[in-house]
C-alpha cells in the first residue's frame, strides 16, 4: 500500500512492539537479580493491572476528544520517561519496590490512553477498501514482534544487563512518538460534554448494534475460558510434554500460526468478513483439546498453528468490522469498552485455573474450557447482524488530509 502515513504508523508501532518484548524480559530479570522474588514481581504486575482498570475508559474518551496522534504522542512520552527511569534505577546496585510499582502503573496507565487512540487513528490512514489489508498487515507485524522482541530482549539482557533492556524499550517509544508526530491526517471532533456522558454515549453506540454488543459479551466469556487454558497449558507443557524447550516450541508455533492467519486475512476478503472471522475462531478449541488428546508435543504444535491462525484472522475481521460500521468520532470509546471487557475477563480465568484444576483435574477443565470457546464463538452465528454484516465500500473513501479548519486546538 502506497500510503505514507500508514507506513509511518506501522514502522513506529513495530519498533514499539519489539521494544515491549525487551521490557518484558528485563523486568523479570531485574527484579529477581536485584534480590526480589515472585511476590515482588507480582506486586509490579498487580500495579499495572490496577492502572489499566482505572485508565482504559478515560483513554477512550480522550482519544475521541483530541486528535488521536496527540494522545499517542503524550502516551509515548510518558512511557519513554518511565522506561528511562527504570533503566536508571537498575543501572545501580538495586531498586526500590514502591518506585518500581509506581513506574509500572504510570507506564501501563499511559498505554491505556494509547491503545484506544491507536484504534481510532487506524481507519483514517487508509481508504475503506484497504482497511482489511491494513489491519492484517499490522497484525502480522505485531505477531512477529511478539516473537522477535522477547528473543532479542533475552540476548540483550543476558549480554548487557536489565538496564539495557529498559533503555531499548525507551528508545522504541521515542521512535513511535516521532512517527506519530509526522502523521498528517486530522480527524473532525465534536463538542465535549461531561466525561460520564461521553462514556455512556460510547456504550450506547455498542448497544445499538446486535453484532457488536453480542460480540463483546461473547468475547468476555471466551476470554474467561481462555484465561484458564493459558495457565493450565503451561503446566502441561512443562510437566508432560518436555519442559521449557517444549513450551518454547509451542510459543513459536503460536506465533507462526498468527502470522499465517494474518497472511490469509491479507489475501482472503469475503464480503461477510465478520461471519468468516467467527467461523475461523472455531478452530481455537482444537489447540486446547490437543493438550488432552493425543497430548503429544507434535499434536499440540499443530493445534497451535491452526488455532492461532484462526484467532488472528478473527482479530482482523473484528477490527475491520468495527472500523467499517462505528462512526470515527466514537471509535476511541468503543475500542476502550472492547479492551476493558477483554482485559477484565482474562485475569478472572487466570485466578479460576488453580481451584478448577484442583477440583476436577487438568484434562476435564481443559475439555470443558475448549467447549466454552467453541460455544462462545458458535453462538455469535445466531445473531442476525453477525451473519449478515457486510464490508463497507463507500464510493469515495476519505484520504488523509491536512485541512487547517479541522486541526484540533484543545490541549490535554
Amino acid at each position: 500500500m502506497r500510503l505514507p502515513d500508514f507506513h509511518l504508523l506501522a514502522t513506529g508501532q513495530t519498533l514499539s512492539w519489539i521494544g515491549n518484548g525487551f521490557q518484558t524480559v528485563a523486568l523479570a530479570v531485574a527484579v529477581i537479580q536485584g534480590g526480589g522474588g515472585p511476590g515482588d514481581l507480582g506486586l509490579v504486575m498487580a500495579s499495572s493491572i490496577v492502572a489499566r482498570l482505572v485508565c482504559t475508559l478515560f483513554g477512550g474518551v480522550w482519544a475521541d476528544r483530541l486528535q488521536p496522534q496527540r494522545v499517542m504522542v503524550a502516551s509515548d512520552l510518558v512511557r519513554l520517561l518511565a522506561a528511562g527511569a527504570m533503566a536508571a534505577m537498575f543501572a545501580g546496585d538495586g531498586y526500590h519496590q514502591v518506585l518500581l510499582c509506581a513506574l509500572a502503573a504510570v507506564s501501563t496507565g499511559a498505554a491505556s490512553f494509547f491503545d484506544p487512540a491507536f484504534g481510532a487513528l487506524r481507519p483514517l490512514l487508509v481508504p475503506a477498501k484497504k482497511r482489511q489489508s491494513a489491519n492484517a498487515t499490522l497484525s502480522m507485524l505485531q505477531t512477529g514482534s511478539q516473537v522477535a522482541g522477547p528473543a532479542l530482549g533475552g540476548v540483550t539482557v543476558a549480554a548487557f544487563g536489565a538496564s539495557a533492556g529498559f533503555t531499548v524499550n525507551a528508545l522504541s517509544f521515542l521512535a513511535s512518538m516521532v512517527a506519530a508526530l509526522m502523521l498528517r491526517v486530522r480527524a473532525e471532533r465534536g463538542a465535549r460534554t461531561s466525561m460520564l456522558s461521553e462514556l455512556a454515549e460510547g456504550w450506547r453506540e455498542i448497544a445499538r448494534r446486535d453484532w457488536l454488543i453480542a460480540g463483546l459479551f461473547g468475547a468476555s466469556v471466551y476470554h474467561i475460558a481462555n484465561g484458564v487454558i493459558l495457565v493450565l497449558v503451561q503446566v502441561v507443557a512443562i510437566e508432560r510434554l518436555g519442559g521449557p524447550s517444549a513450551a518454547g516450541f509451542i510459543a513459536a508455533a503460536e506465533g507462526l500460526g498468527g502470522l499465517i492467519g494474518a497472511a490469509i486475512a491479507l489475501r482472503y476478503k469475503p464480503r461477510r468478513l465478520l461471519r468468516a472471522g467467527w467461523l475461523t475462531l472455531l478452530l481455537m478449541p482444537l489447540w486446547a483439546l490437543a493438550y488432552v488428546w493425543p497430548a503429544e508435543l507434535i499434536a499440540v504444535i499443530a493445534g497451535a498453528l491452526i488455532g492461532y491462525a484462526g484467532l488472528i484472522f478473527f482479530d482482523v475481521a473484528w477490527e475491520t468490522a468495527v472500523q467499517d460500521h462505528v462512526p470515527q468520532r466514537m471509535l476511541g470509546r468503543v475500542s476502550s469498552w472492547d479492551y476493558l471487557a477483554s482485559f477484565l475477563a482474562m485475569p478472572v480465568g487466570n485466578v479460576l485455573a488453580g481451584p478448577l484444576e484442583a477440583a476436577y483435574g487438568t484434562s476435564k477443565v481443559l475439555t470443558a474450557c475448549a467447549a466454552v470457546l467453541f460455544l462462545a464463538a458458535a453462538s455469535q452465528l445466531l445473531i442476525p447482524g453477525t451473519r449478515n454484516l457486510t464490508r463497507a465500500t463507500p464510493a469515495t473513501p476519505a484520504q488523509p488530509t491536512r485541512p487547517p479548519e479541522l486541526i484540533e486546538t484543545t490541549g490535554m
